[in-house]
């Protein structure tokens, strides 16, 4: 998969017209991936429809609240039974996602509050679906959940080899704390055996020459040339492809949105790279590489 936040560069959260949604769901599939993780959007049901129609599949993900309240909590619950009860009839959903890296209920390894929310929204979603998988917390801190997601952007793929190689005890990697102090699952929730995806990696930021020199960029780490940005991203893909403990991933992003240049579209769709060697390399196909004769 990859993550789309799903912005616009004149309309911000609402696409131009319907054949943007349509091309945004082609790019998608035409960049080598089967799906996307709508992150913190819950998109236009065109998109969904397109999604259905050209064969897309699609995480659905809440937007958070900003602060833990009983308040916010009950609008959430409504909310997101509004969004389940609209969109449960779209095929191309095939996940739940009511919560993102702990935002809205950041203290879940010392507030029971703050975990019952969660388990809440887990419970009340597969109640009211009980035909598709939930992730109660996408990202870390994992409590109730049927698959369990890992945010890692760290650069180095040898990095990312090792610490989820197959040499690595499953329950060792969920006991380590991640950079910034977070865990993987919280006490009293062992991994038990669900999928294990990464569900947020990459972030490389690469502006290109046709970008303003003084617009300020952002990204997990950055390419300053067509090769190394290809490099980067061959080699970050080639890793996780081949790393049996995951059975997904998702890279972030899509295209790019305000001052996040890592997409690997530029906010107006315009492939930074040719389409068919970012679905090559997606795909972890060597290229130029034959096999066999004839």
């Amino acid at each position: 998969m990859v993550l789309d936040q799903g912005y616009w560069p004149d309309t911000l959260l609402t696409a131009p017209s319907d054949d943007a949604l349509r091309r945004d769901v082609e790019l998608a599939k035409a960049m080598g991936f089967n799906g996307v993780r709508k992150h913190q959007k819950i998109e236009d049901p065109r998109y969904l429809y397109w999604a259905d129609k050209l064969g897309l599949l699609v995480w659905e993900e809440m937007p958070s609240v900003y602060r833990f309240s009983p308040t916010a909590i009950k609008r959430l619950v409504r909310e997101w039974g509004e969004v389940i009860e609209r969109d449960y009839s779209h095929p191309c959903i095939i996940v739940w996602v009511p919560f993102n890296e702990s935002w809205g209920v950041p203290n879940l390894t010392s507030t029971q509050a703050h975990r019952n929310a969660v388990e809440a929204l887990y419970h009340l979603t597969r109640t009211l679906d009980a035909t598709r998988p939930v992730i109660g917390n996408d990202g870390w801190e994992a409590s109730a959940t049927d698959i369990l997601g890992i945010h890692d952007y760290d650069a180095d793929p040898e990095h990312l080899q090792a610490r989820y190689s197959a040499s690595t005890q499953t329950q060792e990697l969920f006991d380590r704390r991640r950079p910034g102090g977070r865990i993987l699952t919280l006490d009293g929730y062992p991994h038990r055996g669900q999928p294990i995806v990464l569900t947020e990696f990459g972030g490389i930021a690469y502006a290109k020459p046709r970008e303003n020199d003084e617009k300020k960029i952002w990204g997990y780490s950055q390419a300053d040339t067509d090769q190394e940005f290809m490099n980067s991203y061959r080699r970050l893909l080639e890793v996780v492809n081949e790393t049996a403990m995951f059975s997904g991933f998702c890279y972030t992003q899509f295209a790019d949105t305000f001052q996040e240049a890592n997409g690997l579209l530029f906010e107006d769709r315009t492939p930074k790279l040719p389409l068919e060697q970012i679905a090559a390399a997606t795909a972890n196909i060597k290229v130029g590489k034959k096999k066999g004769g004839g």
